[in-house]
């Protein structure tokens, strides 16, 4: 029996090595002379004085941990002030905080699609997402990316069914940095009465008024049933939330969704971080807008980088391994992008762009990846 177990490994991770697809986990040193466009902290805000404060803060007064599952004694006063303040920084009735994004989406589509519902989920969903969608006995159909004809037609096909729908969404996709028009799936959604799951993760801090994502930039927050977000992005900290229209969703998870019960809490001190960091972006009028004009700049210089204003940007090449590693060694990280993670023939540099760049970063970042990724 462990010899089977040994083979099959042994086969699975040779398959890897042989199609250059090998992962490997790097150390990364706490200072570094390397520009980290890499990583997801979009406003720079976990090194923000503010944010910082808040957790040291908290940590003096929790500890370093909550110690326990939500249920029992994990949930604390900073856990729920931040719950607070995120229902209405977005205006939802009800919400939860999760340990991480993945969990988050996980239970949510878990647990509320089930066998005899039909989830209609963009092609280039979340991961997260996918694994919950296969663990709820929906039946899940996917449309072609960004591709509402498609969607309406898939809609129209069940008008005469009795079933629950759901359509599953991210708002900035995490690979792609584009984004769905919401208001037309809003129009879409008065139309056959579905319910609609958004994922705020990558616009968070990018978008709208007050900083809270394109749900609130594109004023669709009235059509939404569910919006998951995380902590661990643009507000600078760990974790995520969910909130809900209906309170009976939130009522619901607490009884049947075990990453939600049978695990340690998220610490408080990410509460109060990310506590700080809703403060900040929220009352920093006008960012929104400074960033994005810096990301369809920056696109512009790019030449292989497509037209948006989203803070990923994704630069096709064949071996994005020794593109990034030619540009660490301009003093560049970035992400070097594989299947499976993208579908097969599409792999890329992930660019993350922040809102501490400079013009003078920006410029010669824009001429090394050109040199780089232009040849031949």
């Amino acid at each position: 029996m462990r010899q089977k177990l040994e083979s099959r490994i042994d086969a699975a991770l040779d398959q890897r090595v042989a199609a250059g697809l090998e992962r490997v986990l790097k150390v990364r040193a706490s200072h570094e002379a390397l520009l980290d466009l890499a990583n997801n902290d979009y406003l720079r805000l976990s090194q923000h004085p503010q944010v910082k404060a808040a957790a040291m803060a908290a940590i003096e007064r929790w500890g370093c941990s909550s110690s326990a599952s939500p249920l029992i004694t994990g949930f604390t006063e900073a856990h729920a002030e931040l719950l607070d303040t995120l229902k209405s920084w977005y205006g939802f009735r009800a919400g939860m905080l999760w340990n991480t994004g993945y969990a988050a989406n996980q239970a949510v589509l878990g647990k509320l699609p089930q066998r005899g519902d039909l989830v209609l989920a963009d092609r280039l969903i979340h991961n997260s997402m996918i694994s919950g969608l296969l663990s709820s006995g929906a039946r899940l159909q996917r449309y072609r990316h960004l591709d509402l004809k498609h969607l309406a037609s898939l809609l129209a096909e069940t008008e005469k069914e009795e079933r629950t729908v759901f359509v599953v969404t991210e708002s900035v996709y995490s690979m792609d940095g584009d984004y769905p028009d919401l208001q037309a799936m809003a129009e879409l959604k008065r139309r056959h009465g579905f319910v609609w799951i958004v994922d705020e993760a990558h616009a968070i801090g990018w978008y709208g008024q007050t900083g809270s994502g394109l749900v609130e930039a594109t004023g669709v927050a009235a059509e939404v049933d569910v919006l998951v977000g995380t902590l661990g992005k643009g507000l600078g900290s760990m974790g995520a939330f969910t909130l809900f229209r209906d309170e009976r969703l939130e009522r619901y998870l607490t009884h049947f969704a075990g990453e939600f019960i049978y695990s340690t809490y998220l610490p408080p001190a990410c509460a109060a971080a990310a506590q700080a960091a809703v403060e900040i972006i929220a009352n920093a009028a006008g960012q929104a807008e400074r960033l994005q004009a810096m990301s369809r700049k920056i696109r512009r210089a790019i030449y292989k980088a497509p037209v948006g204003d989203a803070p990923i940007i994704p630069v096709r090449t064949d071996d994005p391994v020794a593109v990034a590693s030619t540009l660490c060694a301009a003093g560049y990280r970035v992400g070097a992008i594989r299947p499976p993670t993208v579908p097969q023939g599409e792999a890329r540099l992930r660019i993350s762009l922040n809102a501490n760049l400079s013009e003078h970063e920006l410029t010669r970042l824009a001429e090394t990846i050109n040199a780089e990724t232009t040849c031949g």
